[in-house]
């Protein structure tokens, strides 16, 4: 057995850096700033908050019900559609209801503390934005907004308004994403200078040639409402030629979920359009690739480049169903610069270590660290990082961790745990224990551990891959101006185009 692999102790030049990395973690978690946030006024620990939502069903119907807990109270909920809002109305019959956010702000506001966003990705910044300059905290699903822009308003907002926030990647909970910060920071795997993420196809249809003609618009469905701040088009739910289409990829095994109430946009099929979603990068690459950037301290301040190197086509207005995303990032304190890769790769791993097979590489069951507990104990993983000494994998949302090869982690003792836990158990994909993080800072606790302050530049960069996606080429990004600097048309991308009243200013 390698005595070097069951070692906790550090090395002298390695303790000043993994220091300085636990130092700016614990900071960024906001561990030093109770009483400041208890100063503004925040409610105590054993009061009630009054919960409100955009969003009734679907998503913010389960963050909500993991923020209520059946300890806080709902007030008031707000929904597009009461049709896919139906299950929080029967939940809270109480709760006041709404179709327009707005109304519900300028009638309901002064008895709601917090409110919780789960709309299409297209209208994250419009609510939260409205609600956060009413002083109200925010829990706002992932991704955090649809483009880059529209991230860093969010992230002054939050500074602006002093409210506590939270983004919806709950593998940010799971103690198994600290533990992967831990085990980088002890240097175990060396320097890392490659990660390589990824995620299958997507579960809705993209790169459609056409978009049918209009449909009735559903009785329970405010379409106006819905499209917000984005160009007014037909309501429309498909026909034959979808329909086909839809047929056509379930039998070449798409994993397509056909939606037969309305079918092109709604409910869940905005996600792959350009000017509603961000496709798997904001669905799931904002999970997958959370303990790179947290362990890694990501930010737009340290990216040089991003770019598109492989996508199987452009379509007109969905993203690809397959591509590549590479993001160069320079040196970070005490890390060595660093390169990104983000795949949409349907044909299995992405990614395995030279001369290492799928099956070595993997955990071996019932051997090694349990952290969590997590959600599965063998197979494989979703991330790999590459360290001069060694290779480091998680999986899921962060959910899952281990040394590569699946030996070297049955061997292996962890570190020393100093990052702090998330409150609750980490069991699944720590959803609640996430939710609930966010209602402790609302009541002057320590900021959540995705707060704006950290999700904000996250999604900033990651967000920068959508905009890669219509370009050929690195695009060189100056984040003190928040702008591409060698390519002006990809700046269309980077921050939306408003409808006209819908305009947003922090």
């Amino acid at each position: 057995m390698n005595k070097k692999l069951k070692s906790n102790s550090i090395p002298r030049r390695r303790f000043l850096t993994r220091a300085g990395l636990a130092t700016a973690a614990v900071s960024a978690l906001g561990i030093r700033s109770v009483p400041s946030l208890k100063a503004l006024g925040y409610k105590s620990p054993n009061e009630r908050l009054n919960l409100a939502a955009i969003g009734a069903g679907g998503q913010p119907y389960g963050d909500l019900r993991d923020a209520h807990a059946g300890v806080e109270n709902v007030v008031a909920l707000a929904d597009v559609d009461w049709n896919r809002g139906a299950p929080g109305f029967a939940l809270w019959p109480n709760a006041r209801k709404y179709k327009d956010f707005r109304e519900m702000l300028d009638k309901s506001g002064n008895d709601i503390d917090a409110v919780v966003i789960g709309t299409p990705d297209h209208m994250h910044a419009t609510c939260a934005l409205a609600c956060m300059q009413l002083g109200k905290h925010v829990y706002v699903e992932k991704p955090l907004t649809r483009t880059p822009w529209e991230a860093r308003l969010l992230t002054e907002a939050a500074r602006k308004y002093k409210v506590a926030t939270q983004m919806g990647n709950q593998g940010y909970s799971h103690d198994a994403t600290r533990v992967a910060c831990e085990i980088l920071w002890a240097g175990e795997i060396g320097e890392v200078r490659e990660v390589h993420a990824w995620t299958g196809r997507p579960g809705w249809p993209q790169e459609m040639a056409r978009i049918p003609g209009p449909s009735p618009v559903p009785d329970t469905l405010d379409w106006d409402l819905w499209l917000g701040f984005a160009a007014p088009r037909p309501f429309t739910a498909g026909d034959d030629e979808y329909r086909t289409f839809i047929a056509e990829r379930k039998a070449q095994g798409k994993g397509v979920s056909n939606h037969a109430d309305y079918g092109f946009y709604l409910p869940e099929n905005w996600r792959g359009f350009f000017d509603f979603g961000s496709s798997l990068i904001g669905d799931w690459g904002v999970h997958i690739m959370g303990p790179a950037n947290w362990g890694l301290q990501l930010s737009p301040e340290h990216l040089i480049s991003v770019e598109c190197i492989h996508k199987d086509s452009l379509p007109q207005f969905t993203f690809p169903d397959e591509l590549t995303i590479k993001y160069e990032f320079g040196p970070r304190p005490g890390m060595p610069p660093v390169t990104v890769y983000w795949y949409h790769h349907p044909g299995g791993d992405a990614y395995l270590p030279p001369g290492m097979t799928a099956a070595e590489a993997e955990r071996i069951p019932e051997t090694g660290p349990q952290v969590g507990p997590s959600h599965r104990r063998g197979g494989g993983y979703n991330c790999i990082f590459v360290g001069s000494k060694g290779y480091l994998g998680t999986d899921g949302r962060g959910e899952d961790v281990g040394l590569l090869p699946g030996s070297r982690w049955a061997d292996y003792k962890l570190p020393q745990p100093y990052l702090p836990r998330s409150p609750g158990a980490s069991t699944g994909d720590n959803h609640a224990a996430h939710c609930r993080d966010w209602v402790r800072a609302c009541k002057g606790g320590a900021p959540a551990c995705s707060n704006f302050a950290i999700a904000g530049k996250y999604t900033e960069w990651l967000l920068l891959g959508s905009v890669a996606v219509h370009c050929e080429g690195k695009l060189a990004y100056d984040a003190a101006k928040g702008i591409i600097t060698n390519n002006h048309d990809a700046n269309k991308w980077v921050k939306p185009t408003f409808r006209k009243g819908w305009e947003l200013k922090g």
